[in-house]
């Protein structure tokens, strides 16, 4: 815990980021009858029926210091998606960092092993060498602020009933770049000497 906490005190360092990474699986559900619009005096209807169209998962990248986020679509989140996540931090989002610190939970999938079973040796070399894994603890998830952005979409974007998954890219990406422009952060307050004080519990006991 306290090595995630380490790391959000530090100062912005665009040559080491630290970036939060989260995944959520969101149900895709279409309706069965049109919706009827707003009107004067009377909100937008829907009706009680939908038709439940499987299942797709939204990866969440969020570097908190630079109020940035990124979402991606994918159809589910396998080993392979995660290592491609990885990839696009390395090459696309941070090709001149030297070294990208990613903070997550321990998700089965989110191993420096995925990375080898998605690309050849060297390539998966290169990659990790770029790369800095920090895990939240077991049960402490809460830590990964990207957790927090993506309770902040549900709310705000994935509340209602979204078809497909396009249409679920679409109005992601269009929630993303909105919040980006606005340039919205995330204020983290709770430090190490917070977690010592009020979790004192969860530390070991000296005899």
């Amino acid at each position: 815990m306290e090595d995630v906490l380490d790391l959000y005190e530090e100062a912005y360092d665009a040559k080491r980021p630290v970036v939060c990474f989260d995944e959520k699986p969101v149900q895709l559900v279409a309706e069965t009858r049109k919706p009827q619009p707003v009107a004067p005096g009377r909100p937008r209807r829907y009706d009680y029926e939908y038709e439940r169209k499987g299942t797709a998962n939204v990866f969440m990248v969020m570097e908190p210091l630079a109020a940035w986020r990124h979402v991606t679509v994918t159809e589910q989140r396998t080993k392979l998606d995660f290592a491609t996540q990885m990839k696009e931090l390395v090459d696309i989002h941070y090709p001149e960092a030297e070294k990208i610190r990613v903070v997550m939970d321990n998700l089965n999938t989110h191993k420096r092993a995925s990375l080898y079973d998605a690309f050849s040796p060297t390539e998966a070399r290169r990659l990790l060498r770029r790369l800095e894994f920090h895990f939240t603890p077991k049960h402490a998830s809460w830590l990964d602020m990207a957790e927090i952005e993506l309770s902040v979409l549900s709310s705000q974007c994935l509340d209602r009933r979204i078809p497909d998954q396009e249409t679920l890219a679409r109005e992601t990406n269009s929630w993303q770049d909105q919040r980006n422009r606005d340039g919205i952060p995330v204020k983290w307050r709770f430090t190490v000497n917070d977690a010592r004080r009020r979790l004192s519990h969860l530390y070991p006991s000296q005899s």
